[in-house]
Parts: structure tokens; C-alpha cells; sequence
């Protein structure tokens, strides 16, 4: 698997019954990958304007533990190591896109299909590892069986792909490389990137132990010179054996530099390259705005300074109160020392610039679907309608100067082939239409207090039959049905539905509750409360809308290969209903203060007594600012239709580990990284949790626990159909699925923020594309940057 994959692993209208589908991406034969939203900011420059030797330093959170980008404690340090100094066979471009590095190879291509899958690899000549044998077969076939899964003794993080491989073995000569495999694999070009030598893969305790610390054997235009853990350093050194074009650069040192330390070693020059957070990217804006001028800075600690503030911190300290005089003193010192120290900084930050584009991951707002309210899909629909996406990516991007688009899938982002806008499966944000989902699912305004009187009501009614038997005296029967007789006429005068709930004991009263009786399979009655009827029916047409997303010519080709059971639910489905549905018939009135003023007229919804309250976790440490924006901006649209949140902030290091993997939260927001390979790398996170032999529930990465057969049927479908243009549909269908199902729902493509040297070439906000390390540099003397690296 490439190594930039590395960080995948550490998100219809009816009328009369009637669908009426609207004009949807998924429906037009052009591309509709576009273009990424935004382009790279790195200073481009011709290699011969960069000038030769330097080191650079970059920052990185951590020093990685491992340097196998295999194990599962690899992080994003392995995968830069290892892009600068392991074979890659494809790396991304830049617009995600997987594309042969002919720095490795001369071709690879499918060159037999039946009976079995044959990729064909013919290796770049000159490709040789670092003490001088040539990279061939024998180490393609180590790396396979190192990860095919099937020793365990080798400790790997995954195999996805591996394990379809059936054999690999030589071709004409040693530098080609014949794979076949037991079942077809779509992404096959994810494989052997990067690409190990044999003496680590070879046998179990050289893949475990061998690449943790050190990698003797390399093939990059960068080798691996050392490690100092204490000073916090890694070194690459330019390795002599490289047969492409030279590194510019002498060496490259990622240097560990934790998340709050980074304005500090910026301005001390500690690092040349460095990801930022937003305030730290304002910091160097403002440092470059305020050169050459004079006096205190207008921001920072001395900027909430004022006169009269000043004058009465001077009054305090001089005054006759000695022990507030003395507090008052320190304080002074203290924030004299905070203005010095921040001033200082600002004149070191004034020595880079920020270079910023989108990074190739989105943020998402996850809905636990695995228990309480969002465990009904109409409550996660109507969650998901009440969301303006727009506004939401306007709140993080539009203060950065970067595009607010929102995202349009969970598989791909603007630019990569598998992409399309398939949000139009779940709708656009309609406060009115999620009302009615909430309505339709039983959470209606008034609940809580009807509740509540009702318990009250029956607490008296216990206590007065108690005192009843007590006395000796019992209930006649015939008054009994009476009183029964009497209720059910003054519910019929009301308007009211009435559900009997069985014998004499039930709790039910009689009084309807919205919801109670809408999961009835073939149900299609409408009630006085409930806006969305025939809800089973919908749910249908949800699918078939969301089906509708795939190319209309390759829709026979996906009914051919659906799987015959699944062809025969779909019918019953549609007959019975099958289960609740998305959307309230068009023209339903939606319930009274639909709008945000009735909304907040008719107060929070509940059901059953019980209030409509999502718990949402949050990270509370520095740098998730922007998160926490958002989420505030979510929970007042939320309110509009009548849901309440109670915010949870914890701690970061225990945010994913202890909340988000445990699934202890209703509502979260994290981000997925974009994949190249979505059929193979997407699977996990969206498959349907299936239960462990212990009793436990595998979610593997689907946090959301939300997911169906179809889904992943459509994923295994995709990843074993050799035809290109028919897998991506797959996908695309797959994606309108996992839309329709309202389990995490994409909201913006994450700012991409680096602190540069001003001079530094080739380097900087690189979106999807993979690092050229050889190209980067420092520019010669009065060069600027230009158009792209010269090719090679």
C-alpha cells in the first residue's frame, strides 16, 4: 500500500407515492471528479533554481516508533520516512490520483484475466537497493507472504489486497515481477508501496523487530542516516546509490516539535517547514503586516491593555491595600514578561510564510447509531436535514481565505476519480421536512410535559386503588369496562388516535403516542401527529434514489452481480414497506413551529416522557477551537428543530481511544483521511458490525456502528471488478447508500496550514500529491519561485 495510506489507518421527493428524482450528479456520463477545490501552495521551481546542498528541518509531532509503515503503531513520521527512502511503485498526484513512478518502474498492467488475475511488473533497470543488488522478485514474493495473513507470526496491521495474491513469481528476468491472484483485486496498484527489502520481510523477527528503530537496506533518493531520540531527531542523508535525480538538499531532519511548541521554535528557527494551526498561521500574517512599524503591537497580551486599565493596575499597586498591591505586582511583571517574550517572537515569525491549501481528509459529524434516539434512522435523517454544510465550511475555511465547499462523498474528495456529489440521496437542509422526520419517528413538542402529567396521573390513580383495597373494596368489572368505553369515546371527540396496549396491567393509557404503530410493516395510515406516513415505503425509495446515483448505463451490469437474496429483500422491501423511511410525502403539512421561531415556540421535542438530548463530545485541548466553533454552530441548528445537545469536552489523548472508538457519544466530529483506493481502504470504516465470537460487536472502523448488507456488498463488489469506469460506479453507489443511511455525514475538507522559509522550494501545503523529496531545496540567490520541477 502507498505510504501515503499510512493515515488511513491510525465519516427523493414523493407525491401520491410517486418518485420524482431530481437532476443528480451521479446521473451524467461527464467527470465528475473536477478538479480539487484547491491547488498546491509549495513555491514551485525548476530544479535548476534550486540551488544544491542545505538541510532542512521539519517538524513533526512525534519521532515514529516504528519505520515499518506494516505495524500498527506506524504513524505519519514512518510515512514520510519512508517516502523518502523506500521504492514506491505509484504516488499520488495531485489530484489524488495514483500514477507509476518511473523511478521504479518501466510499466505494470493487467495482462491476463481469466482464469485468474495476472499483473505483469517490468522494474526500472538502474533500481537497485543500497547495497547494490537490484530490487526484483525475490523481494516482491518476501513482502507477500509477509503480509498475505497467513503466518501469524508476523505482527501486521493489515493485508487488504495481500491476501488475494496467489503467487508471485519471476518473469523473463529477474526485474520482472509476474503476481497472480486467487481472487481479481481492483487496487492492485495500492500494493508494494512502498516496497521492503527482503531482509526485512523475510522472516518473522526481521519484519517485528528488524525496522523499529533502524533500515540498514534502502532505495530512495534519501537513505536513512540516524536516530537521536534525545535531542528528538531523525536524519536523511542523500543517499550516493540513487540512480534518479539527485537530492537538492543534503539532508532532511524531522525534528520533534509538539503542537504548542511550534510558534517557539518558528521563531527561535528551529524548523524551515512546519504545520500550523490557524492562530499560528494569524501570528505570521500579522508579524509580516507589522514590519517597519513602531510602537506596542495592536494584538497579543499587551494588546487588552487600555488606558484606563493601566491607570487602575497603576492605582492598585500603588495603593495602601499592601497584600493587593502585592498580587497586583506580580500580575504586572508577569504580563510585561508575556508582551517581551511575545514581541520577540513576532519579530522571529516575520521570517516565514504560510502556505495553505485543503488537506486530503474531511471532517465529519459522526452519529452513533448503535443505541438511543439516533438508532432510528429517521432521527438520524432528520439530524443530517437540519445541517447547513455550507455554513458549516465557511466557519473554518472562509477565515483562511480557502474555498468553503462542502463535501459531496465519504469515499473521495473534488479531484480524485472515484468522486461524486452523492449528498442528493439523503436531501438538502430542510428544517421544516426534519421536523417531520422527528415527528414521524414519535419526538413531538409537548411530550415531556404530556409525560409527565401522565406519570402524576398514574402515581394518584396507584395510591387511590391502593387506599380502595385497603378498605376491603374492589373495582366492579362492568365499571371498570364503563370507564374504559367512556375514555375511548372522549379520545375519538378529541381527534386522537387510541392504542389499546393489551391487558389491564399495561402501562399505556390509551393516549397516542406518535411512532407507536408507524413500524407496522404495510402500515399506511396517517395520523393527526404524524406528517410522515408510509415511512416503510419511503425507506424504498431512499434506496432506489440513492441507486439512481450510479452511471444509467451500468445499472443492468450492478443488477447482474447483486447477489439473488438481497434482489428478492429489495422486492419484499418495496411490497411490505421495509423499514422506516427518510423523507414526508411532498405537500405534508410539517408540525406546528417548524420554522426556528415556532421552533422555539413549541419547545423541545420528546417522546415517551423522555426529552430529545444527544450527548456530543468534543476535544478540549488547544487547537480544536475551530472544532468546537462548529460544533456550537451545529447544536443551534439542531435546536431549530427541536433537538437539545449537552456538550461533553475531554481530553485529547483520551477523545478517540476512550469516546469515539468505545462509542460512548451521540454526536461527534473527526476526520478521514482520502484514499486513492477507496474500495479497499473505505470498506472498514463504513461496514456493517457483525458480532465477535465473544459476544462483543466488531465495528473494525466504523465508529458510527451504521451500516448495511448492500453496502458492503457494493464495496466487495467494486473491489473485484477489473473493469475501471464499473468499479468506480460501484463505489459511487456505495457512497449514495452510506448517505441515505445518515451515519456520519461529510461536512468540509480540513485547512492545510504550513509555516515555510520564504526561499524554501517544492515544499509546503502539498494537498493530495505525494512529496518530491528530491526536488526540494532552498532557491538560489535572486531565483523565484516559477512553474513545476523539471522533468526528469
Amino acid at each position: 500500500m502507498p505510504h501515503d495510506r499510512a493515515r488511513v489507518r491510525s465519516v427523493v421527493f414523493l407525491a401520491t407515492g410517486v418518485l420524482a428524482l431530481p437532476a443528480l450528479a451521479g446521473c451524467s456520463s461527464h467527470d465528475e471528479a473536477g478538479r480539487p477545490v484547491a491547488g498546491q501552495d509549495v513555491a514551485p521551481a525548476a530544479r535548476d533554481m534550486v540551488a544544491d546542498g542545505g538541510t532542512m528541518n521539519w517538524a513533526v509531532d512525534e519521532l515514529p516508533e516504528t519505520f515499518n509503515s506494516f505495524q500498527a503503531d506506524a504513524d505519519e513520521a514512518t510515512a514520510r520516512v519512508a517516502g523518502a527512502v523506500l521504492p514506491s511503485l505509484f504516488r499520488l498526484d495531485a489530484q489524488g490520483r495514483a500514477q507509476p513512478n518511473a523511478d521504479f518502474l518501466e510499466s505494470a498492467e493487467v495482462v491476463e484475466r481469466e482464469p485468474q488475475q495476472v499483473v505483469l511488473y517490468k522494474l526500472n533497470q538502474q533500481a537497485v537497493w543500497s547495497d547494490g543488488r537490484e530490487i526484483g522478485a525475490d523481494d516482491f514474493a518476501a513482502q507477500w507472504r509477509a503480509l498475505s495473513g497467513r503466518d501469524s507470526a508476523y505482527w501486521t496491521a493489515r493485508n487488504a489486497g495481500y491476501d488475494r495474491i496467489a503467487k508471485v513469481e519471476r518473469g523473463a528476468n529477474n526485474l520482472e515481477v509476474r503476481v497472480t491472484f486467487a481472487k481479481p483485486y481492483a487496487d492492485w496498484r495500492s500494493l508494494f508501496s512502498p516496497l521492503y527489502p527482503k531482509q526485512i520481510m523475510g522472516t518473522p523477527d526481521s519484519f517485528n523487530d528488524g525496522a523499529r528503530r533502524k533500515l540498514k537496506v534502502t532505495a530512495g533518493p534519501f537513505a536513512l542516516s540516524g536516530t537521536d531520540r534525545k535531542a528528538g531527531d531523525v536524519t536523511l542523508e542523500r543517499n550516493a546509490r540513487w540512480w534518479g535525480s539527485p537530492a537538492k538538499l543534503d539532508k532532511i531532519v524531522l525534528r520533534k516539535v509538539g503542537r504548542a511548541e511550534r510558534a517557539e521554535a518558528l521563531a527561535k528557527g528551529r524548523v524551515d517547514l512546519a504545520a500550523i494551526d490557524a492562530a499560528e498561521a494569524g501570528r505570521i500574517s500579522r508579524a509580516a503586516a507589522d514590519k517597519g512599524g513602531e510602537g506596542p503591537l495592536a494584538h497579543g497580551p499587551g494588546a487588552a491593555i487600555t488606558p484606563a486599565r493601566a491607570l487602575r493596575s497603576w492605582a492598585i499597586a500603588h495603593g495602601s491595600d499592601e497584600e493587593a498591591a502585592d498580587t497586583e505586582i506580580e500580575a504586572r511583571a508577569k504580563t510585561r514578561k508575556a508582551v517581551k517574550r511575545y514581541a520577540t517572537e513576532q519579530e522571529g515569525l516575520r521570517g516565514y510564510v504560510v502556505r495553505k491549501s485543503l488537506e486530503p481528509a474531511y471532517t465529519q459529524l459522526a452519529l452513533n447509531g448503535s443505541e438511543g434516539p439516533l438508532a432510528d434512522d429517521r432521527v438520524r435523517r432528520a439530524v443530517a436535514r437540519a445541517l447547513d454544510r455550507g455554513e458549516l465550511a465557511k466557519t473554518v475555511l472562509k477565515p483562511l481565505g480557502l474555498p468553503a465547499e462542502p463535501v459531496g462523498s465519504h469515499l473521495a474528495l473534488a479531484g480524485q476519480q472515484a468522486y461524486a456529489d452523492n449528498s442528493g440521496a439523503l436531501g438538502e437542509q430542510d428544517t421544516a421536512e426534519a421536523r417531520a422526520l422527528l415527528a414521524d419517528a414519535g419526538w413531538t413538542p409537548g411530550a415531556l410535559l404530556k409525560g409527565k402529567k401522565e406519570e402524576g396521573e398514574k402515581e394518584k390513580g396507584e395510591e387511590r386503588e391502593k387506599e380502595e383495597k385497603t378498605a376491603g373494596g374492589e373495582s366492579d368489572a362492568k365499571d371498570e369496562k364503563a370507564a374504559k368505553d367512556e375514555k375511548t369515546e372522549k379520545s375519538k371527540d378529541s381527534g386522537e388516535d387510541s392504542t389499546d396496549g393489551g391487558d389491564g396491567d399495561s402501562n399505556d393509557d390509551g393516549t397516542y403516542i406518535v411512532g407507536e404503530e408507524d413500524s407496522k410493516p404495510g402500515d399506511y395510515g396517517t395520523t393527526v401527529l404524524a406528517p410522515a406516513p408510509a415511512a416503510a415505503y419511503q425507506r424504498a425509495v431512499l434506496n432506489r434514489q440513492a441507486d439512481a446515483l450510479g452511471l444509467p448505463r451500468e445499472a443492468d451490469k450492478e443488477k447482474k452481480k447483486e447477489p439473488a437474496d438481497h434482489a428478492k429483500q429489495h422486492s419484499r422491501d418495496q411490497a411490505k414497506g421495509g423499514a422506516p423511511g427518510a423523507y414526508a410525502p411532498k405537500g405534508t403539512a410539517a408540525p406546528k413551529g417548524s420554522g426556528a421561531e415556532g421552533a422555539a415556540a413549541a419547545g423541545p421535542l420528546a417522546k415517551d416522557g423522555k426529552p430529545l438530548t444527544l450527548r456530543f463530545v468534543l476535544p478540549s485541548g488547544d487547537g480544536s477551537e475551530p472544532l468546537r466553533a462548529v460544533a456550537d454552530r451545529i447544536s443551534r441548528m439542531l435546536q431549530k428543530i427541536g433537538v437539545r445537545t449537552e456538550t461533553a469536552k475531554v481530553a485529547d489523548e483520551s477523545y478517540f481511544k476512550d469516546h469515539i472508538a468505545s462509542g460512548q457519544y451521540d454526536l461527534a466530529l473527526y476526520s478521514w483521511p482520502a484514499s486513492a483506493f477507496p474500495a479497499t481502504d473505505a470498506r472498514p470504516i463504513f461496514a456493517k458490525p457483525v458480532p465477535a465470537a465473544d459476544g462483543s460487536l466488531n465495528v473494525e472502523q466504523n465508529y458510527t456502528r451504521v451500516g448495511t448488507d448492500h453496502i458492503d456488498q457494493l464495496f466487495d463488489q467494486a473491489v473485484g471488478e477489473l473493469d475501471e469506469e464499473t468499479s468506480r460506479s460501484l463505489v459511487k453507489k456505495a457512497d449514495a447508500r452510506i448517505w441515505a443511511e445518515a451515519g456520519s455525514i461529510p461536512l468540509y475538507q480540513r485547512p492545510q496550514l504550513l509555516a515555510a522559509r520564504p526561499n524554501l522550494a517544492n515544499a509546503g501545503a502539498f494537498g493530495f500529491q505525494a512529496p518530491h523529496y528530491e526536488d526540494i531545496g532552498f532557491l538560489k540567490p535572486g531565483a523565484k519561485p516559477s512553474g513545476g520541477p523539471s522533468a526528469k
